[in-house]
């Protein structure tokens, strides 16, 4: 199951805001095109790693000051399903 961690968090790693409205609206997540563009801005060459419960707690408490707490826990959820196995 290691590749399938490391395909997912490279995919967060290098994810576009467009491509984070499409995961969002996939998993029925609310997040507008300016705060994708913010988590995307953030997480765009950070070396995160999803799987690890506090490196993720860390992330969303990041997103939560970029674009508010209510998105940093849809964020939360849309991380929560691509970590399900």
């Amino acid at each position: 199951m290691k590749i399938f961690e490391n395909i997912i968090n490279h995919k967060i790693n290098t994810i576009s805001a467009d491509e984070l409205l499409k995961y969002a609206e996939q998993f029925n997540i609310s997040v507008n095109r300016q705060q994708a563009r913010k988590i995307a801005e953030y997480l765009r060459g950070k070396n995160v790693n999803i799987f690890d419960d506090v490196v993720r707690a860390r992330l969303v408490k990041e997103i939560a000051k970029l674009a508010g707490p209510e998105t940093a826990r849809e964020v939360n959820k849309l991380f929560m399903q691509f970590t399900k196995s």
